[in-house]
């Protein structure tokens, strides 16, 4: 636990408190029934765990609009049961990384609601707060990213707030230093309280223009690595010259690792939304005084990927050509985005699919972050329209069901009671039927499950320093189906040799079988 450089190759589980356990029968995951599967979580061979936001909040984006940075909301439980957990994952040798949600606040929080009474109050200026055009429209072109313009007005100060997302969620207003000591300070309690560090979420977004220029239009491609709609969509029609990605952000970028260096062995692991995600990741996590690693959406990003060389391979070079001395962080699923068995099977439940993508992922030079689920294999969940919670998704119905499909609960077994999350009758999200089969008690007795292989693969990467730390090589092997790699580090070289489609194939002589890999260890 004293080493301070635990994080580089560190494998992350990240928990989503709502759909992890449920203790108390109210059909919604709590802190209490993470810390009861905590043991899971250890036997799995990961690290750490990043746990989403269980702060209080009228949960309008379920935890990502923060009422108050120091409190549990009673949905997950209390502080007390807050470190519990955080005292259960250190005797088993878990380090625990939170979510901090800095961006922006819930409209209930008292910041906002004292900076909301007047254009002359001491927190008048902790938000973004400007006048109308003359005609009463907002100040310029920013989009929202859930639908509709990034400004809402408010009659009692005649002037629109800016909010990057929501309605009920407002954004701070970075270039105030007094919101900059005040986030710190949030970020410091918890940091006081034991946790090893913070998920920043959206980490790039802190500072917007201040002189709020519009945003230029996008000509041709509407994707951005930011946003999973692969249809027209206004928030991917402008480049997003002005509303993130701010220089600015530099400098409170490494106030913060100021405060993390404070405490030792800590981390900090920046989420990048952006039009250039690989190049800004390398930029924020330079030399070691900014963030000690970011991920960002090149693995994540649509609903649909076609699984190849280049895909993975692309990334990962641009990075370390950006920031050769920088750390990055992958990720294949998150709380965000179609799973990846899914995205990248093509609907297609194909267990070896599964399997691949842990030890891919797994392999790659970095810090990969598994979500829950990902070590069972299980696939987006369609939902009826009438049981989605998502805002996005409702607004974007039918085209799009939004990211309720990655976060419906964890099977644990197959019994009548809600595969074990829960006793209660309903559950926050409904627990697709498909899921039942591949529950954690199913795949504990199957030696070919791909829990199984999950546990098995974590195990034998702890024996090879190559694959936590190690350089890594790529091999042209001129078949995007066939990606090659070395990694190599304390005299140690390990081969690593993926087919990453459904159908054999065949490179120097290795006879590949479909969604197959080979792993060759080396030592000089």
């Amino acid at each position: 636990m004293s080493d301070k450089n635990w994080w580089r190759g560190a494998v992350m589980y990240q928990i989503y408190p709502r759909s992890f356990m449920d203790s108390n029968g109210d059909g919604i995951g709590d802190l209490k029934g993470i810390t009861t599967r905590l043991p899971y979580v250890a036997n799995l061979g990961v690290d750490g765990i990043w746990l989403s936001p269980f702060f209080k909040s009228p949960m309008k984006d379920f935890g990502y609009d923060v009422s108050d940075y120091r409190d549990v909301d009673p949905l997950f439980g209390t502080l007390a049961d807050f470190d519990d957990l955080l005292a259960t994952a250190h005797r088993l040798g878990l380090k625990v990384i939170i979510d901090q949600v800095m961006n922006h606040t819930s409209d209930q929080h008292a910041w906002f609601k004292e900076s909301l009474q007047s254009r002359a109050n001491p927190k008048a200026d902790w938000y973004i707060w400007a006048d109308p055009k003359p005609d009463g429209t907002p100040p310029n072109n920013w989009h929202s990213m859930f639908g509709g313009p990034a400004w809402s007005f408010s009659p009692k100060r005649g002037q629109y707030y800016m909010h990057n997302f929501l309605t009920s969620q407002p954004d701070l207003n970075f270039h105030n230093p007094a919101v900059q000591d005040a986030v710190l300070d949030e970020c410091r309690f918890w940091l006081e309280r034991g946790v090893d560090g913070f998920r920043l979420d959206v980490t790039n977004y802190f500072f917007c223009d201040p002189q709020l220029r519009d945003n230029p239009p996008r000509v041709q491609d509407m994707s951005t690595s930011a946003n999973q709609a692969d249809f027209p969509y206004p928030y991917n029609m402008q480049y997003h010259q002005f509303d993130k990605s701010q220089p600015e952000n530099m400098a409170f970028l490494e106030r913060l690792r100021s405060l993390l260096d404070e405490f030792g062995s800590t981390m900090s692991v920046g989420e990048i939304g952006d039009d250039n995600p690989v190049q800004l990741a390398a930029a924020y996590t330079a030399g070691t005084h900014r963030l000690h690693t970011c991920y960002q959406f090149s693995y994540m990003n649509g609903r649909k990927n076609k699984l190849g060389a280049s895909l993975i391979r692309k990334p990962l070079e641009d990075f370390f050509a950006q920031g050769p001395d920088s750390w990055p962080s992958w990720a294949f699923s998150n709380h965000d985005v179609v799973r990846a068995v899914t995205r990248f099977g093509n609907d297609a439940r194909d267990p070896r699919l599964a399997k691949l993508l842990i030890a891919l992922l797994c392999s790659l030079r970095g810090t990969p972050f598994l979500y829950q689920g990902e070590e069972l294999g299980l696939p987006e969940a369609q939902l009826a329209y009438e049981d989605l919670q998502d805002p996005w998704g409702i607004a974007l119905w039918p085209e799009w069901q939004g990211r309720d499909g990655c976060r419906t609960p964890m099977p644990w077994d197959n019994t009548p009671t809600k595969a074990g999350f829960t006793t209660a009758s309903q559950t926050w999200l409904p627990l697709p039927d498909a899921h039942i089969p591949l529950c954690v008690a199913a795949q504990e007795t199957d030696s070919h499950s791909v829990l199984s292989f999950t546990r098995q693969f974590l195990k034998q990467r702890k024996t090879m320093p190559a694959l936590i730390s190690g350089d890594i090589r790529f091999v042209d092997t001129a078949n995007e189906s066939i990606l090659v790699f070395t990694r190599t580090a304390d005299h140690q070289t390990v081969t690593c040799i993926f087919n990453l489609s459904d159908q054999a194939q065949t490179w120097q002589q290795e006879s590949l079988p479909p969604y197959g890999f080979l792993l060759q260890d080396c030592h000089s």
